[in-house]
């Protein structure tokens, strides 16, 4: 066909194919640059966007509302995360999600990057998504509320019934391959600042301290309440969860919260 043209036409043509393959490869290189090899352009950790909530393993929101009422009077923005599969898929199918719902949020919120604050194993999806999909380069702050971070016995224990463990069951047992991949080398990737909060009464994510992060600013509610038996159903109402919404979410670096009234039922 080019050689139908003019030389003058051949060479413009030649020249706007070679543009555009050296458009697609800058764009290729950027990509990489963001999102290969634990590499990320952080996001301006002054600029506050939209706060994603992540429930837990089953996929109820309703756990969530504590936590969405004290976002949103605070003024942020606020998505919930709808469920994938009911929340009991693949954890890498509902990273996919997560990475698809945040920028949405982005775009209708006019923001450069969000906030993600994932409950139970929602914590565990948001990490998989800043791994995997692209989020060490949109999330600011990543908050896991009680989550099984090194699996749960529990999961374990529901892995030897085969038809009440399915997918992301197993994924949250310990030593699970998923968990193998999102704990080696670096526990908190590149990007966000990580802030993980649970309870040392928690029945549900057992041994207590799965939650620990390395990397991560880590605190129990029993380091602020003393005493205090909060177990895995209450803590999105839990005071000093409450409190860390402020504390680790603002513009300013994240901090363990002060002066949590321990007596408040949340």
């Amino acid at each position: 066909m080019l050689d139908s043209l003019s030389p003058v036409r051949r060479r413009f043509v030649l020249l706007l194919v070679l543009a555009g393959l050296l458009v697609a490869i800058v764009a290729a290189a950027a990509l990489v640059v963001r999102t290969v090899g634990g590499r990320a352009d952080p996001a301006a950790q002054g600029d506050l966007g939209p706060v994603l909530l992540v429930s837990g393993y089953g996929g109820s929101t309703r756990a969530l509302e504590p936590l969405l009422d004290a976002l949103v009077a605070a003024g942020r923005d606020v998505v919930v995360v709808p469920p994938v599969d009911g929340g009991t898929g693949d954890i890498g199918a509902q990273a996919a999600a997560l990475a698809e719902q945040a920028d949405a949020a982005m775009q209708r919120f006019g923001a450069g990057s969000v906030d993600v604050v994932g409950y139970s194993a929602g914590g565990v999806v948001a990490r998989a998504w800043v791994r995997d999909h692209g989020g060490g380069s949109v999330a600011r702050r990543v908050l896991s509320i009680g989550s099984p971070h090194h699996g749960t016995a529990l999961a374990e224990l529901a892995a030897g019934l085969a038809d009440r463990c399915p997918t992301a069951c197993r994924q949250l047992e310990p030593d699970s391959t998923l968990l193998r991949a999102l704990n080696a080398r670096d526990e908190t990737p590149p990007g966000p600042r990580f802030v993980s909060v649970w309870s040392t009464s928690d029945e549900v994510v057992v041994p207590v301290d799965s939650p620990r992060l390395d990397g991560a600013l880590d605190f129990t509610v029993q380091d602020l309440c003393p005493g205090r038996r909060t177990g895995h159903g209450g803590l999105p109402g839990d005071p000093v969860v409450l409190a860390a919404l402020g504390s680790t979410l603002g513009a300013a670096a994240p901090t363990v919260p002060a002066g949590v009234d321990c007596q408040d039922a949340g």
